[in-house]
C-alpha cells in the first residue's frame, strides 16, 4: 500500500507541476522574422594609387552627390512612435409586443346540446417585452522613439524594417519591438518617419519579471477558470 501511495504522490505533483508550467506559458509575439540585418561582408578595400580621397570600392564610401538617406540592407531608420486609437460604440434594442383571444358563448338555445353553453368560454392574452443596452470604448495611445535596421529591401524600393530596444532595471526588464514597410520617400533627411506612415507596422511592448509575474493569473484559478461551465 505505501508504494502504491507514493506513486500517486508522485502523479500528484507531476500533474501540479504541469499545470504550473502551463501558467507560465509567455505571451505569443506579433513581431516576428528578424529583428536586425546581418552585417554584409565587406569588399576588401583596395586603394588605388591615383591620389583620389574617395574610393567607391572601399566599404562605407557613398557617391559624392548621394544623400544618407536609407536604401540598403543594414542602413539605420528612426521611427517615431505616434500610434493613439479612438473607438467608441453604443447599442439600444427595445421590442414590444402584446396578443390576445378570446371566446365567448351566450346562452345558448335548448334546442343545442348543454355542453354549448358559457363553460365553453375562454380569454387568452399574452405579451412579450425585450430591452438591451450596450456601449464599449477603447482609447489607446502609444509615443516613442525607436531605431530600426533595414533588414530588406522589396522590388519596388520600398524598406522592410525591424528593430527592438531592451531595458533592464533592477529585477525586471522591458523590450520594443517594431517591424513593417517604410517608403523611402516618406524619410526625412535625418532618418526619421513617423510610425503612421509606416505600413503593416507591428508594435510589441513588453515586460519580464516581477511587475509582470504579479499581473499573471495563479495556476490554480486558471484550472477552476477553464473547467468552470459558468
Amino acid at each position: 500500500m505505501s508504494s502504491f501511495s507514493h506513486i500517486q504522490r508522485g502523479v500528484v505533483i507531476l500533474g501540479l507541476c504541469s499545470l504550473t508550467a502551463c501558467a507560465l506559458v509567455p505571451p505569443e509575439p506579433i513581431v516576428t522574422g528578424p529583428l536586425t540585418a546581418p552585417p554584409p561582408v565587406p569588399p576588401p578595400a583596395t586603394a588605388l594609387a591615383n591620389g583620389s580621397i574617395y574610393q567607391p570600392t572601399v566599404y562605407g564610401n557613398y557617391p559624392l552627390f548621394e544623400d544618407r538617406r536609407p536604401r540598403n540592407v543594414g542602413d539605420i531608420v528612426t521611427i517615431l512612435i505616434q500610434e493613439r486609437t479612438n473607438a467608441a460604440k453604443n447599442v439600444s434594442t427595445a421590442t414590444d409586443r402584446n396578443g390576445s383571444a378570446g371566446l365567448g358563448w351566450d346562452p345558448a338555445p335548448d334546442f343545442l346540446p348543454s355542453a354549448l353553453g358559457s363553460k365553453q368560454n375562454f380569454g387568452v392574452k399574452g405579451s412579450n417585452a425585450a430591452q438591451g443596452k450596450g456601449s464599449s470604448r477603447a482609447d489607446n495611445t502609444f509615443a516613442g522613439t525607436l531605431t530600426t535596421t533595414v533588414v530588406g529591401v522589396l522590388p519596388n524600393g520600398n524598406l522592410q524594417v525591424a528593430g527592438e530596444k531592451q531595458i533592464a532595471i533592477n529585477r525586471g526588464s522591458e523590450y520594443i519591438r517594431f517591424s513593417g514597410v517604410v517608403d523611402p520617400r516618406s524619410v526625412t533627411g535625418s532618418n526619421t518617419v513617423s510610425s503612421t506612415q509606416v505600413a503593416d507596422a507591428r508594435i510589441e511592448f513588453r515586460s519580464k519579471g516581477v511587475m509582470d509575474e504579479v499581473q499573471t493569473m495563479g495556476w490554480l484559478q486558471r484550472f477552476f477558470l477553464n473547467i468552470s461551465p459558468f
